[in-house]
């Protein structure tokens, strides 16, 4: 939802005038199409079938690609934001989707250290810290 805000705030804009937003919605476009993939392929089980594949691996280094995207993705937007626009809205959008560029790259971060605890191992959840074997 987040990658989904970033695009739309930017294509709503007349960024094809500047090649820094061409940038960002590049970036943008990119992350959330891959990501929605991967969300469909959690939702559907699909990595079940497909087990050769290492999902945690794959999934850990997507994000922590996403996440270096993103930074420069965040930079580069706040950086091309003018309030001197001739076109306020265009300011009010351009920033807004700084924010959420911020958020997002946040949120990409975050992922990553969890997808390294899961490739790791180190991941645990309550049903399964509460289980002993008594065989």
């Amino acid at each position: 939802v987040l990658g989904l805000l970033v695009w739309s705030l930017i294509a709503a804009t007349t960024y094809h005038l500047h090649a820094a937003y061409s940038w960002v919605m590049f970036v943008s476009l990119f992350c959330w199409i891959l990501t929605l993939l991967f969300f469909v392929i959690y939702l559907l089980q699909l990595q079940l079938k497909f087990y050769v594949v290492p999902w945690p691996l794959l999934l850990m280094i997507y994000n922590a690609v996403a996440t270096i995207l993103y930074i420069t993705a965040f930079v580069t937007c706040a950086a091309a934001v003018h309030p001197t626009s001739w076109r306020q809205w265009d300011y009010n959008r351009r920033a807004a989707a700084s924010f959420f560029a911020c958020v997002t790259m946040i949120t990409y971060g975050v992922s990553t250290f969890f997808s390294f605890r899961a490739w790791k191992g180190l991941g645990s959840n309550a049903a399964t810290s509460q289980v002993t074997d008594h065989a």
